[in-house]
C-alpha cells in the first residue's frame, strides 16, 4: 500500500511539462514535416490537379504551401520562434480543412495528402502549443535566458 501511495504522490508532485512539450513539438513537427516532404516528392503529380489560391498559379501556391510546411515544421521541432511558426501552420490547416469540407473540391481532394480529421488534429495541437509555449527544452528558451542575462548585466553596469 505504501508503494502505491508513494507512486501516486510522486506522479502528482512531479510534472514533466517541459519534457512533454518537447515530445509534442517533436511529434507534431515531424508529422507536419513528412507531409511537406511527401508533397515535394510528388510535386508534379499534385501541381497538375491543384487549384491555386489567393490568385496564385497552382505551382506557386503549392510551392508556398510546401515552404510553409517545411519552415514551420522546422521551427516547431527546434523550438525556434515557435509561436510565430505556429500561426501560418494553423492558418494552413484551416485552409486545408476548408478544402476537405468543400464538396465541390473533389479534384483537389485527390491530390491533398491530408486525410479528413488530420487538419483539425493539427489545429488542436498547434493551439495548445501556442498557449503553453515551447518549454525549457527549446531554442526559444535559450534565447530568452541569453537576453535576460544581457539585461541583468546592463542593469548592473548602469548602477555602477
Amino acid at each position: 500500500m505504501e508503494i502505491i501511495k508513494k507512486f501516486f504522490l510522486f506522479i502528482v508532485g512531479h510534472t514533466y511539462s517541459n519534457l512533454s512539450r518537447l515530445f509534442l513539438r517533436l511529434f507534431a513537427g515531424i508529422m507536419f514535416l513528412q507531409f511537406g516532404i511527401r508533397q515535394i516528392f510528388h510535386y508534379n503529380e499534385i501541381a497538375t490537379g491543384y487549384a491555386g489560391f489567393m490568385g496564385m498559379s497552382p505551382e506557386a501556391s503549392l510551392s508556398f504551401i510546401v515552404a510553409v510546411e517545411l519552415l514551420c515544421a522546422t521551427g516547431i521541432i527546434l523550438g525556434l520562434l515557435t509561436r510565430i511558426a505556429l500561426i501560418p501552420a494553423f492558418a494552413l490547416m484551416c485552409y486545408i480543412e476548408s478544402i476537405l469540407l468543400d464538396p465541390a473540391s473533389t479534384d483537389a481532394l485527390q491530390h491533398i495528402s491530408f486525410a479528413p480529421g488530420y487538419p483539425v488534429m493539427f489545429m488542436g495541437i498547434f493551439m495548445y502549443m501556442f498557449l503553453a509555449g515551447p518549454g525549457k527544452i527549446s531554442v526559444d528558451y535559450l534565447i530568452a535566458v541569453h537576453l535576460d542575462r544581457d539585461r541583468e548585466e546592463d542593469e548592473i553596469l548602469e548602477e555602477a
